[in-house]
């Protein structure tokens, strides 16, 4: 019996660790991923006014800070009753694209793609983004761009490029400019081109590494997405899961949440275990992201993207249940948010002045659901009368995903000690 210990865990935020046990002859018998880190939001914003916690809880993440931002200000809202003008959604929801693209492009590109550009057996050393640079140049500039690109929509709708302020309720506090439209449509589609330059690339990759990407991290979960009208949404309308053989759909709106999550505890890690409550644990682990995202829809909401989800399902399956394919699905919903930010720059209504609406502090519990960069986020608050948070219940992107994140390392430590 022996055991082998992986910490600190790299390419992620916060902190973490995998212990990996072995039987007497060499095989793993038991594998845990260990979420050592906490944060304690849910208590910070009690006995906050509930309009100062959109511009509290971005600090949860580095990263997708937006996503924390919006799904936040959406539970006051609903908390509130308040009606948000149609320009001020429009406006919200290219914030909220702009983190995706900027989001999507650094997780790609910066933290996965080194392992494919040069290499699994590469240097560690070596294995990085300026490893990435040094290889292929042309590659990294449309990286870099795609980031910045994604920053500047933030910053023209939500104030600044990394947390964001504007979200308030009942709407926005500013309207984006015209001068900053025009800037950001004179790029937008050099970007849908880059996001086809990046589907391209993986593509090419999947042709070398399509064995270790049908092998590594295989397993049958179940999935849980954002869909309008059954097509793929980053904004937030319906939940739907679907089961591990793609034969079982189940929809929800964000207020019925807690009917169908459930959270089970375990001794080894400070992240709970959520679960599919009508299926039961741990039957309904299941998975978010951009995976999860890609099988849950019936289509894309963009002519590209689908296109691109047609090939993935080809290639892939549907569902399809490779950990691995997790990259080109987010570099399918990287080219799909470019051309939903398109759309919504050419709609003359994005830089409309009538943005917010009159709402009154007083009791209430309102649920907001965004789909974050790394997956379904729900924040869900109870006020008083005098608009105090008195309770918050905060479900982040990736706690849905740790325990499956378990369950396919324990499956790839299967396979590579298989023969060792």
């Amino acid at each position: 019996m022996g055991k082998i210990t992986i910490a600190p865990l790299t390419r992620l935020e916060g902190h973490g660790k995998v212990t990996i046990k072995l039987d007497d002859s060499g095989k793993p018998a038991d594998v845990k991923l260990h979420i050592t880190a906490l944060r304690g939001f849910e208590q910070f914003v009690i006995g906050r006014p509930a309009e100062e916690v959109p511009r509290i809880v971005p600090r949860i993440c580095g990263i997708c800070q937006t996503a924390h931002h919006l799904a936040s200000v959406k539970a006051v809202d609903a908390a509130w009753g308040a009606q948000i003008p149609s320009a001020a959604e429009k406006q919200r929801e290219l914030m909220h694209l702009g983190n995706m693209i900027h989001s999507h492009a650094l997780h790609f590109y910066y933290l996965a793609a080194p392992d494919f550009v040069l290499g699994p057996d590469a240097d560690p050393a070596i294995r990085n983004i300026v490893g990435v640079i040094d290889a292929a140049p042309e590659v990294a500039k449309k990286a870099i761009a795609m980031r910045r690109v994604g920053q500047s929509m933030v910053e023209a709708t939500g104030g600044k490029p990394i947390h964001p302020v504007t979200g308030i309720p009942g709407g926005l506090s500013k309207s984006m400019s015209e001068e900053k439209r025009d800037e950001l449509l004179a790029e937008i589609d050099t970007m849908i081109q880059y996001g086809q330059d990046g589907l391209d690339l993986m593509k090419s990759l999947n042709e070398k590494y399509l064995d270790t990407i049908n092998s590594l991290g295989v397993i049958d979960t179940w999935y849980l997405g954002l869909v309008k009208d059954g097509k793929h949404n980053f904004y937030g309308d319906t939940l739907r899961f679907v089961s591990p053989d793609g034969s079982e759909k189940m929809e929800f709106k964000p207020a019925e949440y807690l009917d169908y999550l459930g959270e089970h505890v375990v001794e080894h890690s400070y992240v709970k275990y959520p679960y599919n409550k009508k299926v039961g644990y741990p039957e309904g682990l299941y998975r978010v992201g951009p995976l999860a995202m890609i099988n849950v829809c019936d289509s894309m909401s963009t002519p590209l993207a689908e296109e691109a989800r047609k090939e993935f399902a080809e290639t892939f399956g549907r569902p399809a249940n490779q950990s691995i394919a997790y990259n080109q699905a987010r570099l399918i919903e990287l080219l799909s948010a470019c051309e939903r930010a398109k759309e919504l720059l050419e709609d003359p209504e994005i830089v409309s002045t009538d943005v917010k609406a009159e709402v009154e502090p007083k009791a209430g519990n309102g649920v907001g659901v965004v789909y974050a960069p790394r997956g379904t986020l729900f924040h869900n608050y109870e006020t008083d009368d005098n608009g105090i948070v008195t309770k918050a219940n905060m479900i982040v992107a990736t706690t849905h995903n740790v325990p499956t994140m378990e369950k396919a390392i324990q499956q790839a430590a299967e396979v590579l000690f298989k023969d060792n």
